[in-house]
C-alpha cells in the first residue's frame, strides 16, 4: 500500500495468463513517487519476482547515486533524474547495472487487485493461514517507549510467529497468533498501555516528527494532532474511515497531500507575532484513488484546527448522500467553494 508515493515502489501483483510471464506472486515496480512536491510514482510496466527485489532496488539506488544530484537538497530525489531522462532511459541504465534485462508487461496484463481494508491496520484480523491472526495495535502519533517495544516482542515471541511488521499509519502488526490466544494477546497488549481498538479518527490519524525533533517543520505535529483526535472523538461520530495527515514543512513526510484531510503547517500572524498554524486541504488518495489534495483553508491557528476539522467532519456527515459515500467520495463531489460553504454552516462546540 502507498507504493504509489515513493521513490521506488514494489506492488505485489499477479498477471493474467498469456502475457509471457510465469504464474505465481510479481512486483510491479514504479518509480518517482514525491508526493511533497505533488507527484506520484509512475508505472515503469515492469514486473520483478519476489526474490529479485533487493537486486533490482539496489541496482535503482546505484543508477541514481552516479547521476543523481546530491549536493542540492531541493534536487536530490529519484523524481529529478527522472524528470530528465524520462523512464526508458532510466531503465536502460538499470538493466546495464544488473546485466540483463528486465520483463515488461502491459498494464493489462495484470490482475485487478481486489478493494482493500481501510481499517486493516487496526485490531484483530484472520490470516490466509486456516486458525492464525494479525493483531494490529495502535499507537498514539506513533509513539511508543523502549518499556512498550520490549513487552510488544516479547508478545510477539510468546503468542505470535515472532514477527512484528511496522505500517505506513504508524502502528505496528503483530502476527502468526494463534485463534485462542488472541484474547491473551489483546490483555497483554492493554497492560502496556496500548490497544488494539481505535475510534475512525485516531486509526487514520497520522503526524510527522514535529518541531519537537526537526529543524524544518513550523509546528507541534504530534500534539497538535493528539489535540485533534481528543476534541473529535468526544464531538463527531464517524461510522467510517477517515485519514487525517498532519506535516510539518514541505517535505511531507506525513504526505499531507493524500489524506482524507491534509495540514500542512504555516506560521500565522498574529499581532506583532508569528503563532503555529496550518493550510488545510481536502480530498487527497492514494493507490486506486491517487490524487492531491486540495487547498480549502489557510492560515488556520493551531488551535483552531481541532473545530475546524470538527466542522469538516460534521459537514460531510450531513451532507453526505448515504452512509456509503466516503468521505473521499464526498469532498471529490464538490468544488472547494462547495464544501468550505458546507463546512463553514456547521457549528463547532
Amino acid at each position: 500500500m502507498l507504493e504509489d508515493t515513493n521513490d521506488i515502489g514494489f506492488q505485489a501483483i499477479s498477471v493474467k495468463p498469456g502475457f509471457g510471464a510465469e504464474e505465481g506472486v510479481w512486483f510491479r515496480l514504479a518509480l518517482g513517487g514525491i508526493t511533497g512536491h505533488k507527484d506520484f510514482a509512475r508505472d515503469t510496466g515492469v514486473i520483478v519476482k519476489p526474490e529479485e527485489a533487493t537486486q533490482v532496488a539496489d541496482a535503482i539506488v546505484r543508477v541514481y547515486i552516479e547521476h543523481g544530484d546530491r549536493a542540492n537538497r531541493n534536487k536530490a530525489r529519484l523524481k529529478y533524474v527522472l524528470d530528465a531522462w524520462g523512464l526508458e532511459k532510466y531503465i536502460a541504465h538499470v538493466e546495464e547495472k544488473l546485466g540483463r534485462k528486465l520483463t515488461k508487461v502491459p498494464a493489462d496484463a495484470i490482475v485487478p487487485r481486489p478493494v482493500f481494508d481501510r481499517s486493516a491496520h487496526i485490531g484483530v484480523h484472520a490470516q490466509r493461514q486456516q486458525g492464525l491472526n494479525w493483531i494490529g495495535v495502535v499507537l498514539a502519533v506513533a509513539r511508543l517507549t523502549a518499556a512498550q517495544m520490549r513487552g510488544l516482542a516479547r508478545i510477539a515471541s510468546e503468542f505470535g510467529d515472532g514477527d512484528i511488521r511496522l505500517t505506513v499509519w504508524q502502528n505496528l502488526l503483530i502476527s502468526g497468533v494463534p485463534d485462542g490466544k488472541v484474547a491473551a494477546v489483546e490483555a497483554a497488549i492493554g497492560a502496556l498501555g496500548l490497544t488494539t481498538k481505535a475510534s475512525s479518527i485516531r486509526a487514520g490519524l497520522v503526524a510527522c516528527t514535529g518541531n519537537v525533533g526537526c529543524r524544518f517543520s513550523a509546528s507541534d505535529t504530534k500534539r497538535h494532532a493528539e489535540e485533534i483526535a481528543q476534541w473529535c472523538e468526544s464531538r463527531v461520530h464517524m461510522d467510517g474511515p477517515v485519514n487525517i495527515h498532519l506535516t510539518g514543512c514541505h517535505h511531507s513526510c506525513a504526505q499531507h497531500y493524500i489524506g482524507d484531510i491534509g495540514l500542512l503547517a504555516c506560521k500565522v500572524e498574529e499581532g506583532e507575532e508569528q503563532i503555529e498554524g496550518y493550510n488545510v486541504y481536502v480530498g487527497g488518495g492514494f493507490g486506486p484513488d491517487a490524487a492531491l489534495g486540495r487547498e480549502i483553508y489557510r492560515d488556520v491557528k493551531a488551535q483552531d484546527a481541532p473545530r475546524t476539522i470538527e466542522r469538516m467532519l460534521k459537514g460531510y456527515l450531513t451532507n453526505r448522500l448515504s452512509r456509503e459515500e466516503t468521505f473521499l467520495a464526498f469532498s471529490r463531489r464538490h468544488d472547494i467553494g462547495a464544501l468550505r460553504e458546507k463546512f463553514d454552516s456547521e457549528a463547532a462546540e
